[in-house]
């Protein structure tokens, strides 16, 4: 059944992040090219809303079509000046947010992360919003931890992204969830987007520009990318980077948010994903071929980051016949 997704569009809505749920999740096809995900937009009362430029919009829906929907996303808006002041909503707004069934998927883009707050439904979890904000939400919302740092905070069924082109990668996560990283991946590339960007928003906050600013981290990167089955080290990597493991270390996390080793981690694990959905190579290649050494340090990553064992991760995520292939070779 093609997944319903319904957005909320209030007062003083963004629109290029309005258009963003549809302009990804309209791209997910289905084998046969068919669209994976319904996708309208709603406001309160089904009226026009007024956007945070000099235009209003008109939908095709109220706020019932909520009640349908597995997944509900509430776009980008501009924080109102009691939200920010005191933290509360109009009683419509809270209203609508609370009606909004316990086993639907929310997702909030950049500022609307506040809305979710407001109505109380973050207390207790982690979340993110534009790095601006990040300070502000923390004063109004001490039982919620916010990570400034972050692309999107994943809680299962309640998500929250960080500010503008997040809002892309949040919802190629939620495809890459609902049918794997082939389809998310096909989904970014008629986008023309990055199926997975590296780092967090933590690249995007302002800081003092060091003085050697015309030396990058990126070359390094890239010949890491083409050596994942290699027992990589930090020193490997700041030596090609010609730097001391200490500047590589710093100009590393300034660039992509996260350290050397956190981030080539990420990569391995993106990579044995991508070879357990595409391939049938045994998980003990696969696990060699990424860099994880054995099976066992393969397991135990997926089970720590992923939740599931690479065997039924292929089964849930492969493609057709994929998971078939994999069994067959086992058994012989």
């Amino acid at each position: 059944m093609t997944h319903r997704v319904a957005v909320l569009a209030l007062d003083g809505v963004l629109p290029l992040d309005l258009g963003i749920p549809a302009r990804v999740f309209n791209e997910a096809r289905g084998p046969d090219g068919s669209r994976l995900y319904s996708v309208r937009t709603c406001s309160l009362g089904g009226r026009p809303v007024r956007t945070h430029e000099d235009f209003r919009i008109v939908v095709e829906h109220d706020e019932s079509l909520l009640e349908t929907a597995d997944t509900v996303v509430i776009a980008t808006q501009e924080p109102t000046p009691d939200l920010l002041a005191t933290g509360t909503l109009p009683e419509d707004v809270t209203a609508v947010l609370k009606s909004i069934g316990p086993r639907t998927r929310i997702v909030s883009l950049c500022t609307s992360a506040f809305l979710l707050a407001a109505a109380g439904l973050l207390d207790g979890m982690r979340a993110t919003t534009h790095w601006t904000l990040c300070e502000a939400f923390t004063q109004l919302f001490p039982g919620i931890e916010v990570d400034p740092n972050v692309l999107f905070v994943d809680n299962g069924r309640i998500l929250t992204s960080a500010g503008g082109a997040a809002g892309i990668d949040l919802c190629l996560h939620l495809v890459r969830l609902d049918h794997g990283a082939s389809v998310a991946a096909a989904a970014a590339r008629r986008c023309v987007a990055a199926p997975w960007r590296e780092g967090g928003q933590a690249q995007f906050i302002e800081h003092v520009v060091p003085q050697d600013a015309d030396r990058s981290t990126s070359e390094t990167r890239q010949w890491a990318l083409q050596r994942l089955a290699e027992p990589l080290t930090l020193e490997d990597m700041a030596r090609h980077a010609h730097m001391s493991v200490r500047t590589f270390t710093r100009r590393f996390r300034q660039e992509t948010g996260l350290s050397p080793l956190k981030w080539l981690a990420q990569r391995r694990l993106a990579h044995a994903r991508h070879l357990l959905e595409s391939t049938a190579l045994p998980v003990a290649r696969i696990a060699a071929a990424c860099g994880f050494g054995d099976p066992v340090a393969l397991r135990r990553q997926f089970h720590t980051y992923v939740g599931l064992s690479p065997a039924a991760y292929r089964r849930a995520h492969s493609a057709p016949g994929v998971g078939e292939a994999a069994a067959a070779a086992v058994v012989r």
